[in-house]
């Protein structure tokens, strides 16, 4: 593999990347509404999307491991520093767009999970509303009565 292969799969990531968070402006949309089924589906989507994503980044990994094999674990920083001016210049420029791209998902996300924790907080509130309180299960007397103070009995006293 060389350059022209790894600047390819990056692209293919870049691509993934770019659905996935299309995916997710539309599943913002989907849990405002509350449709649970879209949300399923939208669910399916995404795994679709990683699973792929993963193979790509396997990919990637053969090839940056073809390019500087004289590293463990080469990242695209490091095939980066070993590549020509021209391949260099183009896999920058898909790296940092894809960079940006991953923070916006993160971000898009981190929107997504703020919504769903606040549809299942109102989800619990209302549930609290609809169903009627426990009575206390305690052994003693009930609350509203005041408990009297015994007097010592005759046995308790001291001499």
């Amino acid at each position: 593999m060389s350059a022209e292969a790894l600047t390819a799969t990056m692209e293919k990531l870049l691509k993934l990347h770019k659905s996935l968070y299309e995916l997710a402006v539309k599943k913002t949309d989907i849990i405002k509404t509350g449709d649970m089924d879209g949300l399923n589906q939208m669910l399916k989507d995404e795994q679709a999307h990683i699973a792929a994503i993963s193979r790509l980044e396997n990919e990637r990994e053969k090839a940056a491991n073809s390019i500087a094999p004289m590293l463990e674990s080469p990242t695209v920083s490091d095939c980066l520093n070993i590549l020509t001016q021209p391949d260099r210049l183009k896999l920058e420029a898909i790296t940092k767009e894809l960079a940006e791209l991953v923070y916006e998902l993160k971000e898009q996300n981190f929107l997504n999970q703020q919504l769903v924790h606040h549809s299942l907080q109102f989800v619990n509130v209302s549930m609290n509303l609809l169903r009627p309180q426990p009575e206390s299960m305690n052994y003693g007397p009930p609350a509203n009565k005041k408990s009297e103070k015994m007097n010592p009995g005759i046995f308790n006293s001291k001499v």
